[in-house]
């Protein structure tokens, strides 16, 4: 008689009613493609790490185990004494098997396939160092105007992988050049540095500085940021000593003004950061986000790394405008105070000087020696990121409408009425998404219904909700 534990289902696999007994080379490869999972926290050994199994075939992984021996000793339990557990008037061990109803929930889970990933080869070889003009004519396939931005990144990078290629030993010592970028929301500051990163082959990390906090408190901690260059470099450390770090929203950690608690997401990071900016070895943990026993660690000097600081820092306006009107506010002749609210690049006129008294210390400020901006989003360039780049949306949901045989045109007059109601909106080419999404809707929909339709135009008047599309038949 067969034993029934050797026929026991798998959830996931195919079972036939009648099932024929496994070799034992079946059953090392069913073995194989099966994941214990832990009987706790539910999640499989790849990911959990190895599980420890206990009596009455229960598996349960490290960590929690660990966080019930620590339960145990802070409830006062001698772990040592549980040798002899008739101490405890009230405590006795209890033997799960001994149960006959007990039958531990399933533990077993089909492993997931690894997928094939195609590699992917760089626009750009940074081996080859390619010159910031080079740089540049691959970003500007991706991104509509911001010339001066992009002018001063591919400088950037350029001479920082000058800097780390060539290994000097002279007496001059050529120092990195961080950056702070300032620009109004939805200008592409975060979408610049992602192209970058895509275009060169060097692994890169973006993160947020919003949720980094003092030593100490709950949220990131300031080292975060170099663990997730680590992790984007497969935890290669002399790869990710070469790499970039963009931290966006940089504007949030300014200090804050008129608080009367303590500022631990202020200027506390921004003392915190300053070893980063300058050059440390780092400890920071492999394969984690958080420092804890479980997981090892590793030291990452960032002297080679670049980082670049990116944010919109809201309000600065009226401090630049605050400034001016200082310069040129005395006297008979002084130019009137609302003089530069019509001011559209406004922000192009800041100084260091500006972003302190927002918020930023002179020592963060000192180690970030390139600022620059970007400008705000007009209609004409609204209208060109529109069409223009290789991803342009417009170009994207031409394509969705490929897969349905049906081909989909906008009339210009329409691209600029897009771009007009994405100007009013003032949140930049954010904005142009959410418009089309709107009057797309009913097309997407009502165009799968008819295999007759073959041509749409998209017109003025239906942006505007006062008409309908241009809809051809096939043929």
């Amino acid at each position: 008689m067969l034993d029934n534990e050797d026929y026991r289902e798998v959830p996931g696999t195919e079972t036939d009613e009648v099932k024929a007994p496994k070799s034992p080379a079946e059953e090392a490869e069913m073995q194989n493609e099966i994941d214990q999972i832990c009987y706790i926290c539910r999640r499989p050994e790849s990911v959990a790490g190895k599980l420890i199994k206990i009596p009455s075939n229960i598996y349960i992984c490290q960590d929690c185990m660990q966080r019930t021996f620590d339960t145990m000793n802070s409830a006062g339990f001698n772990m040592g004494d549980m040798v002899n557990p008739g101490q405890f008037p009230n405590i006795s061990m209890i033997n799960l098997a001994e149960f006959p109803g007990f039958v531990p929930q399933n533990q077993k889970l089909k492993k997931k396939k690894p997928k094939e990933e195609k590699k992917v080869e760089p626009v750009l070889d940074i081996k080859n160092i390619p010159a910031p003009h080079k740089i540049k004519a691959s970003l500007d396939d991706y991104i509509v105007g911001q010339d001066h931005a992009k002018k001063v990144v591919s400088v950037a990078v350029y001479n920082h992988y000058k800097r780390v290629m060539s290994d000097t030993n002279d007496d001059i010592e050529i120092e990195k050049s961080n950056m702070l970028m300032i620009g109004p929301t939805g200008c592409g500051k975060t979408y610049l540095v992602k192209t970058l990163a895509r275009l060169l082959d060097v692994p890169l990390a973006i993160t947020d500085a919003t949720s980094l906090t003092e030593a100490g408190y709950i949220g990131d901690d300031i080292e975060s940021v170099v663990s997730k260059l680590l992790a984007a470099a497969d935890n290669d450390v002399e790869r990710a000593e070469h790499g970039i770090i963009f931290i966006d929203e940089i504007d949030k950690i300014a200090k804050k003004r008129n608080t009367n608690q303590r500022d631990v997401s202020g200027e506390s990071v921004q003392q915190g950061m300053l070893k980063l900016l300058e050059g440390a070895e780092i400890e920071v943990p492999v394969g984690a986000s958080s420092k804890n026993a479980m997981v090892p660690m590793t030291m990452v000097n960032t002297k080679n790394i670049l980082f670049i600081c990116g944010g919109a820092f809201p309000d600065l306006e009226e401090i630049i405008k605050e400034r001016l009107n200082k310069a040129s506010s005395i006297g008979f002749k002084a130019d009137l105070k609302d003089k530069y609210d019509g001011q559209e690049n406004l922000l192009s006129e800041v100084l260091v000087e500006d972003v302190r008294k927002f918020g930023m210390i002179p020592e963060f400020l000192g180690r970030l020696p390139i600022l620059f901006t970007l400008e705000p989003l007009n209609e004409e360039m609204l209208v060109r990121i529109l069409k223009e780049p290789k991803n342009a949306i417009v170009k994207q949901y031409q394509k969705l409408l490929s897969y349905d045989e049906v081909d989909l045109e906008f009339e210009e007059d329409a691209l600029w009425e897009i771009a007009r109601q994405a100007k009013e909106k003032k949140v930049g080419a954010r904005a142009l998404r959410s418009i089309i999404e709107d009057f797309m809707l009913d097309i997407m929909y009502e165009i799968p219904k008819d295999d007759n339709i073959g041509k749409v135009t998209v017109t003025k008047e239906y942006v505007e909700k006062k008409g309908g599309p241009v809809i051809a038949l096939r043929g």
